[in-house]
């Protein structure tokens, strides 16, 4: 799969605003001792880590900005960050995961605004595991699917004209379902509450319009 400027842009924010939520008052009230023990790694990756960490950790001083924390709606948490241009995003784990018994990282969703650049509602899912890259996974909110393509442990709206329909469709459904299979093809369902998404989303387009 050759990976294009688009997705590499979306790694680097997904590992941004993961970095953020796992170092903010939600995220530690949220995450259980793997997602700690995840941070932890973070911290400590080097040059060579792939994704998230990688990107986090080729961000210059003062590039990356301070991300705060700005409402927690139900299950989801509202944030922006500053830095050389605004990002506010929307995030949320999981409720459950199966099969319960396979050991992987931390999950999460989350939709990111950055106006400098003319983006609205973009959405990017971290499964906790690595796929293959250019491999496929889909997305269940009640009768209506979407596609999603994978770059490691990282995913996004296969189709980008079918986002906006997501959105909404998330936004009249009670829970999203993320079914994918490990690079090792091992099957994996991730299942969020959509309780709360309609006031963040709000809160996001307020303070990123």
């Amino acid at each position: 799969m050759i990976i294009s400027v688009s997705h590499r842009t979306r790694i680097l924010l997904t590992g941004l605003a993961v970095a953020f939520a796992l170092g903010s008052t939600h995220g530690a009230q949220a995450h259980d001792a793997k997602a700690k023990t995840t941070h932890s790694k973070s911290d400590k990756a080097t040059a060579h880590d792939a994704k998230a960490k990688d990107s986090k950790s080729d961000k210059k001083p003062g590039e990356q900005g301070k991300s705060v924390q700005i409402g927690t709606y139900g299950e989801w948490g509202a944030y922006q960050t500053q830095g050389k241009s605004k990002t506010c995003y929307a995030l949320a784990q999981p409720k459950s995961r199966e099969p319960s018994s396979t050991k992987r990282d931390a999950a999460y969703i989350f939709i990111s605004s950055r106006p400098a650049e003319n983006v609205k509602n973009e959405i990017s899912v971290i499964m906790g595991f690595p796929m293959k890259d250019g491999g496929e996974a889909q997305v269940e909110i009640g009768d209506s699917e979407f596609g999603l393509i994978a770059k490691g442990s990282n995913a996004w709206v296969k189709n980008p004209a079918e986002e906006s329909h997501m959105i909404d469709a998330m936004k009249k459904g009670s829970k999203l379902i993320v079914k994918a299979a490990s690079n090792k093809g091992k099957v994996t369902t991730d299942t969020y509450a959509l309780g709360g998404l309609v006031q963040a989303l709000e809160k996001v387009r307020k303070e990123c319009p």
